[in-house]
């Protein structure tokens, strides 16, 4: 399939014209591993790490000595909350933490180009008139519904621009599956997650300049 050319329809799926876009971001090779490490990154960052477990030193109970060291013919203890005992504290339980880490720039828009060069061979990308189809007068989700049966796609659907309709977010949020994203925040695992794209003339183009530079 050749990536020189894409056709740019309207709501009705209809061919209203055409975009270009350039092989050298669009027609590379397509890197799964780069694809995995934005996954695993993005994933990673949207962990809460809210996880908490409570130590010997926060359980409730007295710190006091149960029985005498020797003599009873039971197993020395210190206190009530030793580990050993039933609601006694976790040893190394899990803390409250932060899972996110720094992925290099270039990885992650190496990522969503592959990703996006990956859905465009695939012909799973549609491109659109922006202003006259992304957008709603008013946040219906009855509108949306019609506009992505009028576009034929397959959820999970994502709809890019470079500044989403308003209206339209608020529309498709009652729709299983299907998100609005600013071209600015796009990610591989948006692209990859989802089998059918929609991205608007204006956003395609401010993504070759991203990936390009």
């Amino acid at each position: 399939m050749t990536l020189d050319v894409i056709s740019v329809v309207n709501g009705k799926s209809q061919t209203v014209g055409s975009v270009e876009l350039s092989d050298v971001v669009f027609g590379g090779r397509v890197n799964t591993g780069l694809i995995w490490e934005s996954v695993v990154h993005q994933n990673a960052s949207d962990r809460q790490g809210t996880h908490s477990t409570k130590t010997r030193g926060q359980v409730s109970g007295s710190g006091k000595k149960p029985w005498r060291q020797k003599g009873t013919g039971r197993a020395r203890v210190g206190e009530a909350r030793n580990p050993l005992w039933r609601a006694g504290g976790i040893v190394f339980g899990p803390q409250p933490r932060d899972y996110g880490y720094r992925l290099p720039r270039k990885v992650v828009r190496g990522a969503l180009r592959a990703a996006l060069t990956e859905r465009l061979r695939e012909g799973a990308v549609t491109i659109v008139d922006g202003e006259a189809v992304l957008t709603l007068a008013e946040p219906r989700t009855r509108h949306a519904a019609e506009l992505l049966a009028g576009l034929d796609v397959s959820n999970p659907t994502v709809l890019v621009d470079v500044s989403p309709n308003l209206n339209l977010a608020l529309a498709v949020r009652n729709i299983p599956r299907v998100r609005v994203v600013a071209s600015s925040g796009l990610t591989a695992r948006d692209v990859a997650g989802s089998k059918t794209i929609v991205m608007s003339q204006a956003a395609i183009e401010h993504l070759a300049q991203v990936l390009g530079s």
